[in-house]
C-alpha cells in the first residue's frame, strides 16, 4: 500500500491502493475505474483483464489524453494489439503495467501536468 501527499490543486491523486481498493480524495473505490487529473470515471466496465474489449479503448480515446496508463490487476498483461487500435489511431500513447505500478506512474505523470488517464483494474 502506498501513501502520497494529496495536492488538490494538482488534480486527482491516488492516495493509496491495495488488494480490492483504490483511495482517491478519501473515497474508496472497489471496482475498475478511470482516473484523470480533472475527472474520475467510477465503475469502468471491465472487471478483469480478460474482459477488455476494443470498445473500452475507444472510450479511453474519447477522453483525449496524451497517454493511457493501463493497470491490468495483480500482474502485468499486454492486451492484443487489435484491442488497442483506437488509441493507436488517435495517436495516444499506452503504457501497460500491473495496477500498483500504474497507480504510482499515474501520480507522477499527473504531478508533472501531463494529460494522463489511468485505466485501473483492481488488484
Amino acid at each position: 500500500m502506498k501513501f502520497i501527499l494529496d495536492d488538490a490543486d494538482a488534480g486527482h491523486a491516488i492516495q493509496r491502493y491495495g488488494e480490492g481498493e483504490i483511495v482517491i480524495n478519501d473515497v474508496i473505490y472497489r471496482q475498475s475505474l478511470v482516473i484523470l487529473p480533472n475527472r474520475i470515471i467510477a465503475e469502468w466496465r471491465p472487471g478483469s483483464y480478460q474482459e477488455l474489449l476494443q470498445d473500452d479503448f475507444s472510450r479511453l480515446a474519447e477522453l483525449t489524453p496524451e497517454i493511457v496508463v493501463l493497470g491490468t490487476g495483480a500482474k502485468q498483461r499486454f492486451p492484443q494489439p487489435a484491442l488497442t487500435q483506437p488509441l493507436i489511431e488517435s495517436r495516444i500513447g499506452l503504457e501497460v503495467m500491473d495496477t500498483a505500478a500504474a497507480c504510482r506512474t499515474y501520480n507522477i505523470l499527473m504531478s508533472e501536468g501531463r494529460r494522463v488517464a489511468a485505466a485501473l483494474i483492481m488488484i
